[in-house]
């Protein structure tokens, strides 16, 4: 649903209908979106006043760590997130890679884009009206266009980035609940430690086991969960103060934030790394902006998040400027009696709320990495036929609850977990204010004093957050570290390994010339055998070669089917690919060769059909290509190796479906759009008015004998590559690519079971490739 797109103005009815359709994106989005930053009162004052700060009790202390929360949440979700920040939306999409590709699009600035730079034109790519270039903005774009030293440092960055939002997939689950269940030990103080514990690694199982059920199944209950939540620490706050301390009020003013520095000092410096907590879940409202849109993002932050936030910050800090004893449970100790329990149960309901969105946000991040070759190949499961975005991926899911039970065990404090949590979140932050910059300068193509004053106002602040959490890197800080460093030592290995295979295939792939020679003159003692072959190659597309792959296996086994389609599936750095423009199709060589390659194009947030309509639609598009050369609606027909590629139509003309019911004896079934609603066709006899259309006899032969080797068989040719660095090699390049990449591609799936491929009709080629 696009709210934010074109309405008639004059019609009051679709005028209600876009702002019926905002107001159920907002309340959707309560379930998603804000979970981890509702949930954040439980144990900020908590963790802020469990260091060198709780010697300083007073009030001026209290109503100073108020006023930082209150312009903390101000400043970075508010001002940063949800003014500027969801601005720069990929095509409706938003986190780190949707920053990154935009720059991989406008310039030449990513890597991601150079591994598929055949896309061809997309109107996604080019939709945006052009605009004068800056000279601030050629200048950035040259000089990291110029060294690409720097644009390997970039990409770094970004995954770095990335891999810090997958370790907040162990880390929000494992405070939050902890976090949440320790207010048993209110009501039941002789209740040991162990016993807290077993009820959150016993809520977190749960919370995991029901993952691959999918987020659809429950999320219908999450809001309300979110808006309960709200509704009860706001109302609580507004209690608060008005029994305990009506004057936090004035803890608004900025001067108690330099007040609480000149009295605090270096205490209240190291403080930040509790405060920092506040504004944990902010990134998250752009990452999940693919769900919804930024009105309606907009509305349900400004209008009911915000304010109850601030709400219960300040009757907590009510509470605690007459209770200062209450300081390390300040939270439930500020809860009146009547309703601590039902709060209770609703905190604990929030905090799996809150886990669901990091863990749903960790799962769309990955498959993304998978999509733009950053992360090795895994079982990625969609629990939605209607909402693609809500997936599954059993290896990560399992993953993320050992890590979470080994840390909740063996932390146990939530101080420690929160100092590695704080430094987790910042560090997002951080690489978000750092990725602005250049959208702001290269992107938008605005003055670089524009972003400079975005990054150094936003990233000022976001420093000196960082600087208190660096301190706590020995008390927990070092955990999110550690994850980091390995969830990017695995992304960085894979993409290198992916990179240095591809570069190899297209430095060593067939000239076409010289394989069509081979065809014409049979030196070789080449035999066509009955039936249809696809070849899968990431260059398969190339317009110039064959893959090196289908090259080995006819030196040493001279023989291919008749019909021969070299497929090459490639995702581009767009969310999404119009359906019209998915596929492109073009022939190799003469007509009678019967050889065709063919690209099918996808956006990094799409997944795939299943394998047996995806054949049946890379037939139809060959069908499709062969109409339009007969009619010449797509230029003159090409005879030479070296034709170009046309773009497919999303769904078949008339002319196709009639010409395949006549031609075909058996049943072919085919996807008419992108959302998986199917035809059936049964032959039939040819009207005159479709038969018109293939005016070319030869066409009409070329398709009905494409129809017959279908009949005969469908295989398919897949490289089985084992890849090792060259003797010459550095050690650093040999250990990356014999010991971390090839370790990762014996321990991934393999392409034949990505690609969903049967086994019964699968080839595949072995090779070494020495890079």
């Amino acid at each position: 649903m696009d709210v934010e797109g074109g309405v008639q103005p004059g019609s009051k009815k679709s005028s209600w209908g876009w702002q019926k359709g905002t107001l159920l994106l907002a309340y959707q989005s309560f379930g998603v979106v804000y979970g981890d930053l509702c949930i954040s009162p439980v144990y900020v004052y908590k963790n802020t006043f469990s260091g060198k700060l709780r010697l300083h009790e007073e009030d001026e202390e209290i109503l100073g760590v108020l006023s930082l929360v209150f312009w903390s949440l101000t400043l970075i979700p508010l001002f940063k997130y949800i003014i500027l920040v969801l601005g720069a939306d990929d095509n409706g999409e938003g986190g780190t890679f949707a920053l990154y590709s935009l720059m991989c699009r406008r310039s030449r600035m990513g890597l991601l884009n150079s591994l598929h730079a055949g896309h061809g034109s997309v109107s996604t790519y080019n939709k945006d009206e052009p605009c004068k270039e800056s000279r601030s903005s050629l200048i950035i774009r040259g000089f990291f266009e110029k060294h690409y030293s720097l644009r390997v440092v970039l990409l770094l960055f970004v995954l770095m980035g990335t891999s810090m939002v997958i370790g907040d997939g162990v880390l929000t689950p494992t405070m939050s609940v902890l976090s949440a269940v320790s207010g048993l030990r209110i009501k039941f103080p002789e209740l040991h430690e162990n016993y807290t514990v077993l009820v959150a690694c016993i809520v977190l199982v749960g919370l995991f086991a029901l993952q691959h059920y999918g987020t659809h199944r429950v999320g219908f209950l999450f809001a309300p969960i979110l808006i309960s939540w709200l509704a009860c620490i706001g109302g609580i706050g507004i209690y608060n103060i008005l029994k305990w301390n009506p004057s936090v009020v004035r803890a608004l003013s900025p001067y108690y934030t330099y007040n609480f520095f000149r009295k605090a000092g270096k205490d209240g410096w190291s403080s930040l790394g509790g405060i920092v907590l506040c504004i944990t879940g902010a990134e998250a409202m752009f990452a999940d902006l693919g769900h919804f849109s930024k009105l309606s993002l907009r509305l349900g932050f400004t209008i009911v998040v915000y304010p109850c936030l601030v709400l219960a910050y300040m009757g907590e800090a009510a509470y605690l400027s007459k209770h200062r004893e209450d300081l390390q449970s300040s939270f439930y100790k500020a809860l009146p009696d009547r309703v601590f329990w039902p709060v209770l149960i609703i905190a604990t309901l929030a905090t799996a709320v809150g886990s669901q969105a990091i863990i749903s946000a960790t799962f769309s991040i990955i498959s993304q990495c998978r999509a733009l070759g950053c992360f090795p190949r895994i079982k990625v499961v969609h629990t939605s036929s209607h909402v693609h975005g809500q997936i599954y991926i059993p290896e990560v899911n399992w993953t993320l609850m050992s890590i979470c039970l080994a840390v909740t065990i063996g932390f146990r404090d939530t101080e420690m977990i929160g100092n590695a949590y704080g430094l987790a979140v910042i560090l997002v932050m951080f690489a978000t204010t750092c990725l602005m910059f250049l959208v702001i300068t290269t992107v938008w193509n605005r003055s670089v004093v524009w972003a400079a004053l975005f990054a150094a106002g936003f990233g000022s602040v976001e420093l000196l957050y960082l600087s208190a959490c660096l301190a706590k890197v020995p008390h927990g800080g070092w955990l999110p570290l550690l994850l980091s460093l390995v969830t990017l030592l695995v992304m960085s290995a894979w993409h290198y390994g992916t990179a240095k295979k591809q570069e190899y295939e297209l430095q060593n792939k067939v000239c076409l010339d010289h394989l069509l020679g081979l065809i014409g003159s049979g030196s070789m003692g080449l035999v066509r055998v009955p039936g249809v072959g696809f070849v899968y190659s990431d260059a398969g597309a190339s317009a110039t070669g064959v893959p090196p792959m289908f090259a080995h296996f006819v030196t040493n086994f001279p023989a291919f089917h008749r019909v021969l389609v070299f497929v090459s599936l490639q995702t581009l750095t767009v969310p999404k690919v119009p359906p019209e423009e998915r596929f492109l199709v073009g022939r190799i060589g003469r007509p009678e060769y019967r050889l065709f390659r063919c690209v099918v194009r996808y956006g990094y947030k799409e997944g795939r059909w299943d394998h047996f309509n995806f054949e049946n639609q890379l037939l139809v598009k060959v069908v499709e290509f062969l109409r339009l050369q007969a009619d010449g609606a797509d230029g003159e027909r090409s005879s030479g190796a070296s034709g170009e590629m046309s773009v497919i139509p999303a769904a078949p003309s008339q002319a196709v479906v009639d010409a395949l019911a006549s031609m075909s004896s058996c049943q072919i079934d085919y996807a008419s759009n992108d959302k998986g609603y199917s035809k059936k066709v049964r032959f039939e006899e040819m009207p005159a008015a479709a038969a018109a259309a293939w005016r070319r006899e030869e066409t009409r032969s070329e398709v009905r004998e494409l129809l017959e080797e279908r009949e005969a068989g469908v295989s398919y040719m897949v490289g089985h590559t084992c890849v090792f660095a060259h003797e010459s090699s550095s050690a650093v390049k040999k250990f990356a690519v014999n010991v971390v990449y090839g370790f990762l591609r014996r321990n991934s799936r393999r392409p034949a079971v990505v690609l969903g491929i049967p086994h019964t009709s699968l080839i595949e080629v072995g090779m070494a490739y020495r890079v």
